[in-house]
Formats: C-alpha cells, sequence, structure tokens
C-alpha cells in the first residue's frame, strides 16, 4: 500500500466510499473528507415497498445489479479517474450481512487492483460524520442522537472517532417503531416519512400514548411498550366499532416518541455540560423531531445541528468523511476485512 502524506502538507485527498447495509446503492467521492464531488444513491425502495420492509435477499441482488454502475456514475460526477483516488472506505457493518458483502467485496477488490489504503467504517459512525459534512465548523466534542431504522444511540462525541456511548434502545429502534405503526395505521412502507406527513394534520393530544423513560438514572430507551399500546388502542377501536381517525393516532404516538427523545437528549447534555446536540440517522429527517429539540435546546443555550435530508439517509458520502477521519488517525483495514452485521459504535 502506498503512505500519504497528510493533509496539512497541503496534499488534497480524494476518498471513494461505498455504502451498501441495507437498500441503497450508494458510492460517493470527497475531498479531503468534507467536501462531496460526487454522492450516488440508488434506491430500493420502490422494489421493497410491495412487501412492507426491506427483504435481504431482494436487497443484496440488487446491490450486485448496481454496485458497479454506481461506482462509475460517482466517478464520472466527479470527473477523476480510478488512479486519481487516495483511498476508499466502505461500511462493514452493522447491516444486512449479504448487503454488506457486496459492497466490502467491492471495495477490496479495488483497493488490491489500485494497491491504495481500505478503511472499512461503522455505519453509524458515518451518520455521525455526515455532519461533518453540512457543517464545515462542527468539531468535537457534541453529543449526538442517532435515530434511524434499526438504531437509536445517544453518544458524546469526545474526539473524531472517539465515543462515549450513554444510551441505547433496548428493543425497536425509533425507525422500527415508525414503520411498524405506519403498517397498522395502513400508510406503507417506509413508515417515518408517512407518519411525519399525517401527523401535521392531526392532533397531538388527542391520544394519550405512554411515554417510557424507563429508570431515573438511564439514558436508555425502549419503543416497544409504546408500540404495543398503539396497536391495543387500535383493535379496541375497532372492537367497539369506533372511528380511528389515523392522523391524531400518528400525531399522538409521534409526539410520544419525540418528547423521550428530546426529554433524555437535554438530560444527557446537561450532564455533559455540552454546548452541542448533534441529529443523526433517518429518523433525523423527522420535522417535528427537529423542531421540538430546536426549540428546547434554544431555551438553554443549546446549538441544535442535524444534516440535509439527502445526507439523514444511508448515502456513501457520510462513509467517505468517516474514512477519511479514520485514516488521518492510522486506522487502516486489511483485506481480511469482514462483514460484522451487529456491529456496535464505540
Amino acid at each position: 500500500m502506498k503512505t500519504l502524506l497528510p493533509p496539512k502538507n497541503g496534499r488534497d485527498y480524494r476518498t471513494l466510499a461505498i455504502e451498501t447495509s441495507c437498500d441503497e446503492t450508494s458510492a460517493a467521492v470527497l475531498k479531503n473528507g468534507r467536501e462531496i464531488l460526487s454522492n450516488v444513491i440508488s434506491s430500493q425502495i420502490d422494489v421493497h415497498k410491495k412487501f412492507g420492509g426491506v427483504v435481504p435477499e431482494v436487497a443484496s441482488r440488487k446491490h450486485i445489479e448496481n454496485i458497479n454502475i454506481v461506482i462509475q456514475e460517482a466517478l464520472d460526477e466527479a470527473e477523476i479517474t480510478m488512479d486519481q483516488i487516495d483511498h476508499i472506505g466502505v461500511t462493514y457493518g452493522p447491516g444486512l450481512v449479504g448487503a454488506l458483502l457486496v459492497g466490502l467485496s467491492a471495495a477490496k477488490a479495488m483497493a488490491y487492483a489500485l494497491d491504495i489504503p481500505l478503511i472499512g467504517v461503522n455505519h453509524i459512525e458515518g451518520h455521525i460524520c455526515a455532519n461533518y459534512i453540512a457543517h464545515p465548523d462542527l468539531k468535537p466534542p457534541f453529543l449526538c442522537l442517532i435515530v434511524s431504522g434499526g438504531h437509536t444511540y445517544l453518544a458524546h462525541v469526545n474526539d473524531y472517532g472517539e465515543y462515549e456511548m450513554m444510551g441505547k434502545t433496548r428493543d425497536d429502534a425509533v425507525g422500527e417503531a415508525f414503520d411498524k405503526v405506519a403498517r397498522a395505521l395502513g400508510l406503507g412502507y417506509p413508515g417515518g416519512p408517512l407518519i411525519d406527513k399525517i401527523a401535521k394534520e392531526g392532533n397531538p393530544e388527542a391520544v394519550d400514548f405512554p411515554r417510557v423513560y424507563l429508570e431515573p438514572d438511564t439514558f436508555d430507551f425502549s419503543m416497544s411498550g409504546l408500540k404495543s399500546a398503539v396497536l391495543n388502542y387500535l383493535n379496541s377501536q375497532k372492537q367497539r366499532g369506533a372511528s380511528i381517525r389515523v392522523e391524531d393516532v400518528a400525531a399522538s404516538f409521534q409526539q410520544a416518541v419525540i418528547e423521550v427523545l428530546v426529554n433524555k437528549t437535554l438530560h444527557a447534555a446537561r450532564k455533559k455540560e455540552a454546548h452541542t446536540i448533534v441529529l443523526a440517522g433517518g429518523v433525523a429527517a423527522n420535522s417535528a423531531l427537529r423542531m421540538q429539540l430546536e426549540r428546547e435546546g434554544k431555551k438553554e443555550g443549546i446549538a441544535v445541528k442535524y444534516p440535509p435530508l439527502i445526507l439523514c439517509t444511508d448515502n456513501a458520502a457520510m462513509i467517505g468523511c468517516a474514512a477519511y477521519y479514520r485514516y488521518q488517525q492510522g486506522k487502516v483495514s486489511d483485506l481480511y476485512l469482514n462483514a460484522i452485521p451487529d456491529l456496535k459504535l464505540g
């Protein structure tokens, strides 16, 4: 592998990044970690919509079909060639093992053929790093709430690549709860954007769903009880022959989720004396979550930052940013790097 000079010597570095952890095939090219030269995303939402969720085997097959096309599109859009790439970043977990292996195999083959460093990236770390792209002035330390389809974490970012885990979900992730409730309401897939949209037309106080805080000294989350409460409410209304206003149920459910997320995040920020809170993950696109966290943070003098919508969902640009900082710290992977579907952050 060739050795690169650190960027402080005036050298611009170009990172090719690949993301295939779930149902988006994405490749991106970044300059010096924070400047996007290209970010190509091929979504499979329409493919999986008819199944009501992601089918792992179908996702893997679509990644195989799309991976080379997406990589070439990213290089073309960035107006560079393969031999101008300095290193390759790739998601190796967490995610669907078959999907991860497609991107990982492509990245390893290219790193070997081009004789350039390979950097394995934790998908959750990528979500956090999306904020470095969106906010050029952002630097650690800060508190981060990561909310996505498969993960819910509260982490204090001590430095680039250094995370102190403060809380996590004990059962359903927030995005998973949104998908299941949306399915029960007959809204379709993916549930998060659909509930966010329809909740704007509903009354968030119409149904008194529980707010689950667990023990007083924990920053962990639990969404399974709330999800069950929504399902029980829908079943009881149907058994009684009572009407169900979907907009009100969606708004009430969403409000119950957001209140817990916001209150626990602010409590953690007070404990760490954090001046900045960062949102990350697919659910960070939720408009009500953004608005309420900003409003409550402002009351306490805490800045709240989040990425644009395109960087909230799975994309390779965030992986490229994380790979750049890992490389600067000498965290280079070997070609034996394997997929770890349950990879933990930190």
